[in-house]
């Protein structure tokens, strides 16, 4: 990608890499350092035609998540992805509902 100057690298993680929750300490913690080597990474490129962003999802997608869990569907959060790569403005967003 670098060579050829343009491409998009996006990563997904659970809101609780921005947010933590305590029900998911465990994965909570290798979601951050994931959404913390894709910020340094988005950094890195920058300038290079080369974007890299990064998604935390702060919802249960689909039906049947915890009691108090907002839910959305996999076509509702499509689109921030989508955004980001057409944007390319910022290196991450958040998706709440």
């Amino acid at each position: 990608m670098r060579e050829a100057g343009a491409g998009t690298l996006l990563f997904t993680t659970g809101g609780g890499s921005v947010d933590p929750i305590p029900m998911l300490g465990n994965v909570n913690a290798a979601a951050a350092a994931l959404r913390n080597w894709v910020i340094n990474l988005n950094k890195e490129l920058a300038g290079s035609g080369v974007y890299a962003g990064h998604v935390a999802i702060g919802v249960w997608i689909g039906d049947g998540g915890p009691e108090g869990i907002p839910s959305a569907t996999p076509e509702q959060i499509a689109p921030l992805h989508w955004e980001l790569h057409e944007a390319r403005d910022r290196a991450e967003a958040v998706f709440t509902g």
